[in-house]
């Protein structure tokens, strides 16, 4: 049975956020998030079976992601020059979370990571920010190579670790604003697209008010 508004469009999604403060961390994993920074699954509501894990984690330094990929059949591949065409993930953040207004701002931001396509064998992971589609304004632009990523590449899939360093997010300020915009879209060339919620359907990609929420907790409120 088909439907014309997707189960997962009729909710507003919030999700909290684990504080960890030694992030980015220094030797072989940038980030190594434990399990409780995974994001939920909504797979369910859109019966569909996700393929990729998600973590995300922050710090008032920035804001860490952390993608695994398992199951594939061929190596990923990746032009950096393609948007949305390769193997990673694009990210969408609002640092003003704001979700009333259907054109991005100057505090919205897309980004890309991919685990290769990058370096002179094209098998270096690359990180790269684009604007968002339709804003009204954007942020400063970011040198690329100010964005730190890691990826472990094996014959079944990969695992991609990335950070946004705060001077990369304009706007962000986890005391005065705890909440962010949130979206990802995670594209594999054998399976398509895994979404956080609702997909390209809509105009996730260029529409801050169809994003989630992300609620940045401190160790503090845990305790």
């Amino acid at each position: 049975m088909t439907t014309l508004i997707p189960p997962e469009f009729l909710f507003r999604y919030t999700f909290p956020v684990l504080e960890i403060k030694d992030l980015p961390r220094r030797g072989k994993r940038l980030l190594n998030l434990p399990t409780e920074c995974t994001l939920p699954s909504l797979s369910e509501l859109a019966r569909r079976e996700d393929y990729g894990r998600v973590q995300i984690a922050w710090n008032d330094r920035g804001f860490g992601i952390s993608v695994s990929v398992d199951g594939k059949t061929h190596s990923p591949v990746g032009d950096p020059e393609k948007l949305g065409m390769s193997d990673g993930i694009r990210v969408w953040i609002d640092t003003r979370c704001t979700q009333t207004v259907h054109r991005a701002s100057r505090f919205c931001h897309q980004f890309e990571f991919l685990p290769v396509g990058g370096g002179e064998d094209g098998m270096q992971p690359v990180a790269t920010n684009w604007p968002v589609a339709r804003a009204s304004d954007d942020p400063p632009e970011v040198d690329s190579d100010l964005l730190p990523i890691q990826s472990d590449v094996r014959d079944d899939g990969y695992r991609l670790e990335a950070w946004l360093p705060a001077e990369a997010l304009f706007g962000y300020d986890p005391v005065e604003q705890p909440k962010l915009g949130f979206m990802y879209l995670l594209n594999d060339s054998e399976r398509g697209l895994q979404c956080l919620s609702i997909g390209e359907e809509f105009p996730i990609v260029s529409d801050p008010s169809l994003w989630c929420t992300l609620e940045l907790t401190s160790e503090a409120q845990r305790r």
